[in-house]
């Protein structure tokens, strides 16, 4: 045993473990490469740094950023503020129109002073056509009738090609009356369309007005089925207006001495308004022979639509509340 326990006893040094002495002032120390970093704790607002078993505690006035282990941590003269990184505000640069934006301004622009087209040009004309023709080659909904919600809604009609509508438009058709609006109001919900005609005469105004339904053939084709034909009460007007004069049949008729007239007329439809608006819309129906259309929409977005009918007629119609119906 005492063999046994002399051979077990074997020589050793003893190994002494120095820890790097560290200082702690008011700079920030800097780390040699690859050196151990010493642990911080943020407390509140103070740091605590573990070393030796002590716990110290002060106010350092350095910002702390990781860096890398190769990367040493640049000394700040003592009572220095550390440096606060200011953003500098970026120049945003004006979005530009884009190609389509670009063609529906100037489409709407050559509109002006057309009457929604009575009274364009040949040369306006083509123009016209030629901005529509660019248009529908850049079409971003190449199939309406799979966007419904984008058909929803209600159009102002701001260009036609349909001679059909042109009498209407014309003031020597119906003397002293204007035509205020044209619009197509459709219910994607229910398949249904409304067509109306806004009018104003000098003594009320009214409106006459389709319903149909619409099936959708294509799409970008829909068959319309009109039902029924709608006169608006007329609404008396507070004040008359009556101009100068009227142009009926080539003729301009001086309307001077009807002026005179006013006041006791004024005076009539004043007390008879109240009646007359009370009354409920004239209703009637359509004609089989006159009740079937069809519509293809070759372009479409969120405030604009263009459309072709019956013998190669066009319509430009714009979303009721969009910019493009600003002057």
């Amino acid at each position: 045993m005492a063999s046994i326990s002399h051979s077990s006893t074997f020589p050793c040094k003893t190994l002494s473990v120095t820890q790097p002495q560290t200082q702690f002032t008011s700079k920030p120390a800097t780390f040699p490469t690859n050196s151990v970093k010493i642990v911080q704790k943020a407390v509140g607002k103070s740091w605590v740094c573990s070393r030796a078993g002590e716990v110290v505690r002060h106010r350092p006035n350095f910002r702390v950023r990781a860096v890398n282990d190769d990367e040493g941590v640049p000394e700040k003269e003592e009572g220095s503020a550390a440096p606060v990184a200011v953003a500098e505000p970026e120049e945003v640069e004006e979005a530009k129109p884009t190609e389509i934006e670009r063609l529906k301004k100037a489409l709407v622009d050559s509109f002006y002073g057309t009457d929604r087209g009575l009274k364009a040009t040949s040369e306006t004309r083509a123009e016209i056509v030629e901005l529509i023709t660019q248009l529908e080659a850049n079409n971003p909904t190449p199939a309406p009738t799979e966007a419904l919600t984008l058909l929803n809604g209600k159009w102002i009609l701001a260009y036609t090609s349909f001679a059909g509508l042109f009498p209407l438009l014309a003031r020597g058709t119906l003397p002293l009356v204007k035509v205020e609006e044209i619009s197509q109001t459709i219910d994607s919900e229910n398949f249904t369309v409304q067509n109306s005609v806004q009018l104003a005469g000098p003594l009320a105004t009214t409106s006459f007005s389709t319903n149909a339904k619409f099936d959708v053939q294509s799409p970008k084709r829909v068959l319309i089925k009109f039902e029924e034909g709608i006169i608006g009460t007329p609404q008396l007007t507070d004040s008359i207006e009556i101009p100068e004069n009227v142009e009926f049949l080539g003729q301009k008729i001086d309307l001077a001495p009807l002026k005179s007239l006013i006041t006791p007329v004024q005076e009539t439809a004043s007390s008879v308004v109240k009646t007359i608006s009370s009354q409920p819309p004239v209703k009637f129906s359509i004609p089989n022979r006159n009740a079937e259309s069809w519509l293809l929409t070759t372009y479409l977005d969120e405030e604009l639509r263009i459309s072709r009918g019956d013998a190669g007629s066009v319509f430009v119609l714009i979303k009721e509340g969009s910019s493009l119906l600003t002057p």
